[in-house]
């Protein structure tokens, strides 16, 4: 087991979801239960996969969950893509979470393959 809250990649995730919280406030009160819901729930799954996965009691098992919040970036990023798409909000006020949300997912994947190796 892994004291999930000293884990920088949870502590990143944990930044990013506030973000992203604060960043969809914005959004029109019609997509309350459309993409503003979808975004919002992928970027809480992040940190919390990554915190289900570091109470399991191997690393396989870990790794899965970090491969499950690594999906929900990739869900949360093309998310946050289409909503500039569709003008929910500017580019510009994307540019930063999504260099974030690229930084974090390249940490899971490191995070990912360090578990792997350490069976």
């Amino acid at each position: 087991m892994h004291n999930y809250k000293e884990l920088r990649i949870w502590q990143e995730a944990m930044e990013v979801a506030q973000t992203i919280y604060q960043l969809t406030d914005s959004f029109p009160a019609n997509e309350k239960y459309g993409l503003t819901s979808q975004i919002n729930r992928a970027a809480i799954s992040i940190p919390s996969n990554i915190a289900e996965g570091a109470g399991r009691s191997t690393n396989k098992e870990f790794s899965y969950f970090i491969s499950v919040a690594l999906g929900s970036a990739y869900e949360l990023e093309t998310q946050l893509l289409l909503s500039s798409r569709i003008d929910l909000i500017r580019v510009s006020d994307i540019e930063k979470p999504l260099l974030d949300l690229e930084r974090l997912q390249k940490m899971l994947y490191k995070f990912k393959q360090t578990l792997k190796s350490d069976k």
